[in-house]
Parts: structure tokens; sequence; C-alpha cells
């Protein structure tokens, strides 16, 4: 097929119509986040009205500040070391000399427009509404909803792995999300390896950590991150809203994501996007 042929075949799909669902937070001033970054915050430093021009328009503009692993967001291989090194080898402290990592960080990361795959790990279990707070999501139970659902992982993918934990991002309590005292479930070490073993590109999750939190230990440790990051080179996406595409049935489908190109940087916020036909 020639690229012409591709093309066509590509917006033909398009015209014969799809379905989007969005992946992504809205962000909003007060929502649970990791508490080890910057919070968001928005403002609006020139109000309609406050400037009018002589033909009666008038603008309005804004101010947002915000650390970039707040929200749905993308982790760089440069936002985790380990004894020091980075995912190339590299010294981690040399490699940010400067107050940007010019080789790993978040501006390296291509734009994202692969297969994407839901395992939905509580609907395997049997536990439909989510796992129970501080649960280790294991090897096992991956490729049970790997089974369960005849959407085999391969080489190249983009993995996200709902736990159910995302139905209380909109708790009035922004901690009983965060899960310090109850902790988190996720991934652990184990289903890392897992991951990486079957290739991904990228790893997601429906929680801020991405990974299995014990019970009052918040992020002390993070060893699916070391995993991923450090030892192996796969992405992760944290924050997702999972909840959507799993009541809709979604298993596989055309995963989009594109990071802001923030030279240096060790994140960036997304708004990632599953597609299917329609």
């Amino acid at each position: 097929m020639t690229t012409a042929q591709g093309t066509a075949a590509l917006l033909a799909a398009v015209e014969g119509g799809l379905a989007v669902h969005d992946l992504g937070r809205q962000l909003v001033q007060g929502m649970p986040q990791s508490p080890n970054h910057p919070p968001y915050w928005h403002a609006l430093p020139r109000r309609h009205g406050d400037v009018v021009r002589a033909d009666g328009g008038s603008a309005a503009n804004d101010l947002i500040t915000m650390g970039t692993h707040v929200g749905t967001h993308i982790d760089a291989f440069a936002h985790v070391s380990h004894d020091g090194k980075l995912l190339d080898g590299s010294d981690a402290a040399e490699a940010g000399r400067g107050g940007r990592f010019a080789e790993l960080g978040v501006h390296t990361i291509a734009p994202m427009v692969r297969r994407g795959v839901l395992l939905d790990v509580p609907a395997a279990l049997g536990e439909p509404t989510g796992c129970p707070a501080g649960y280790e999501i294991t090897p096992d139970d991956l490729a049970a909803a790997e089974r369960a659902q005849g959407t085999p992982v391969r080489s190249g993918d983009v993995v996200l792995v709902r736990s159910g934990w995302g139905r209380l991002f909109d708790d009035p309590d922004r901690t009983v999300y965060q899960g310090k005292e109850s902790g988190v479930p996720g991934v652990g070490e184990a289903g890392a390896r897992w991951l990486a073993d079957r290739g991904a590109h990228a790893a997601g999750a429906d929680t801020i950590a991405f990974e299995r939190l014990a019970p009052g230990g918040g992020h002390a440790s993070l060893p699916a991150h070391r995993v991923l990051l450090v030892e192996r080179g796969v992405y992760i996406i944290e924050t997702l809203v999972l909840d959507g595409i799993a009541a809709a049935g979604v298993r596989e489908f055309l995963f989009v994501l594109s990071p802001l190109p923030l030279f240096g940087a060790t994140g960036s916020p997304v708004r990632p996007l599953a597609v299917v036909g329609a």
C-alpha cells in the first residue's frame, strides 16, 4: 500500500464515523494530586472589560501555574533515578545541571498514535467496582484480564490498567483519592516487569502513582517506577479516566497522546484519547 492509499484508508475510516473517549481529567483548582508536586492554580490577570478597544472589543487572558505531574500526565525517563543513575546510565545529578534534562526530558517523547489495550483488572477478578485499597495487581491478575478480554498485549502497545480507584477522584475529601492512609491499588514490581516483558511502550493507570501504595506508606517506595522508567524504558501515564471506556466495553482502541514539548522537563500534562469505530 502506498502512502496515498494509506492516507485515503485512514480518512475513509474517519469519514465512516469514530467514537472518541476522553481519558484525561479536567484540571480544576483543589483537585486531588500527589503532595510532592506544585498544585494547579489558574487566574485571569485581565478580564473582559479591563481593557476595551475603540471598536468595543475586549479580550481576557490567563495565568496558570502547576507541576508537570498534576492531573493526567506522563512521566519522562528523567523523572526517576536509582542509585544516582538514569535510564541511559548517565549521572542523574549531572544530567540535571542547569535546571534541564536535555537528553531524557519530556520533549524527547514522540507523539503516540498506537494500539491501546485496557486491562480491566477488577472486572476480571469479579470485583467490577474496583480493587480494594492497597491491593497489589500481580502478573497473574494482568494475564487474567488479558485472557478474559481476548486482547493480548503486543510489543509497542500502550497498556492502561484499570483498578477502579478513579471512581474516588471527585470525592469531596481529596485525601480519599490520594489514599495515603488507606493505601491505593496498583501494579507492583512484578506486574511492572510483566508489562515491560510484554513490550509495552507506555503503561497507565487511574491512580496518582500508577503503582500500588501500601496503607500509610504514601509515595515512600515506588519500585514499579524504578522498573519502568529506570531499568526498562517504559513511559508511565497517571491519573487517567478509565471507568468510561470500561463501562462502554472498550478494551482495544487507537490510543492518541502528545505531551507538551517542555524542553528538559520531567513530565507533561496530557489529554489522551481512545478512538474506536462508531
